[in-house]
């Protein structure tokens, strides 16, 4: 199936090379081995033939990219899976992105992996469909299913199983869990809603740049600092435990999160258009105050 995409894909994009419509396209490149598949710029046919690949294994969302790149001069050509055009909305909405310079090609996802085990990604069995929610242009082959609404709560499924441990007991997972970090900063650099200009841990007066963490408190304190930043933005890409070479779940702390908004405010799926405003980004008279929720209840309040 990938095979016929990938063909496809490489002639959309010299296509659009050649009538001068873009200027460069962003898109996966063959590694040392089959699953070593990066992000890559490619700038003439010659690039495309010789180091191109779309399949199983092209799980890196190419949405962050579009940051710089889309400030670069020209327009950028960009192949968008479903999942990935969550994250891209977000960042337009959000202004990062500089939509009119980029030409967005929706393409086909039938799962990815990752791993020299090719392992299914752990957000693709969860998935929240197959359509788009951003486009200039559907690849032959995409069917734009909706989300199905039973599979999508499976999302929440390992959180709640969290919520139902005794404060000591969830503390003690996520020591363990956090414990194993680097600070490697591979999950903060791929993070999509982690496009700060100067991110806080990058500040040398802070006594905490760029380094791994000296105590617990620390490695406690990068993961739910930065949890709390992408609140109500993060799309649950899932780009963050898949970059974690220590394994380490840490799209269960944006997941706790996003059950949170949605049992509190109402669903809510970041990044699913580009003009509504967050539920943290707004004050209605219903809302609920931490000190006084004793119930929660989809359409807010208490």
């Amino acid at each position: 199936m990938y095979e016929g995409i990938n063909t496809a894909m490489l002639a959309k994009a010299k296509e659009m090379l050649a009538s001068g419509n873009v200027n460069r396209v962003i898109g996966w490149q063959k590694g040392l081995f089959e699953y070593d598949i990066t992000p890559a710029i490619f700038e003439n046919a010659e690039e495309l033939d010789s180091s191109f690949i779309y399949n199983e294994f092209c799980g890196p969302n190419m949405s962050k990219y579009l940051i710089k790149e889309s400030r670069k001069e020209g327009k950028i050509l960009v192949f968008l899976k479903p999942c990935d055009t969550y994250s891209f909305n977000q960042l337009i909405k959000e202004h990062r992105i500089i939509r009119e310079n980029v030409y967005a090609i929706g393409i086909p996802c039938q799962g990815m992996k990752h791993g020299e085990e090719a392992e299914l990604d752990e957000r693709c069995t969860v998935c929240r469909g197959s359509k788009h929610m951003a486009y200039d242009e559907l690849l032959d082959g995409c069917d734009e299913t909706d989300l199905d609404a039973e599979v999508a709560q499976k999302r929440f499924a390992k959180v709640a199983e969290l919520e139902s441990k005794t404060p000591d007991e969830r503390f003690a997972f996520w020591r363990g869990e956090l414990s194993r970090c680097i600070r490697c900063n591979a999950c903060r650099n791929v993070c999509p809603a982690c496009s700060c200009e100067q991110c806080v841990f990058d500040n040398p007066n802070s006594g905490i740049a760029q380094k791994a963490a000296a105590d617990d408190f620390e490695e406690n304190m990068f993961h739910i600092i930065r949890a709390f930043h992408v609140a109500g933005r993060c799309t649950d890409c899932g780009e963050c435990s898949r970059v974690c070479p220590q394994n380490i779940p840490l799209h269960l702390l944006n997941r706790k999160f996003i059950k949170d908004v949605n049992e509190l405010y109402g669903d809510y799926q970041a990044g699913f258009d580009t003009d509504s405003l967050a539920p943290l980004n707004t004050y209605k008279t219903v809302d609920v105050e931490p000190s006084v929720v004793y119930e929660r209840s989809p359409e807010g309040g208490n």
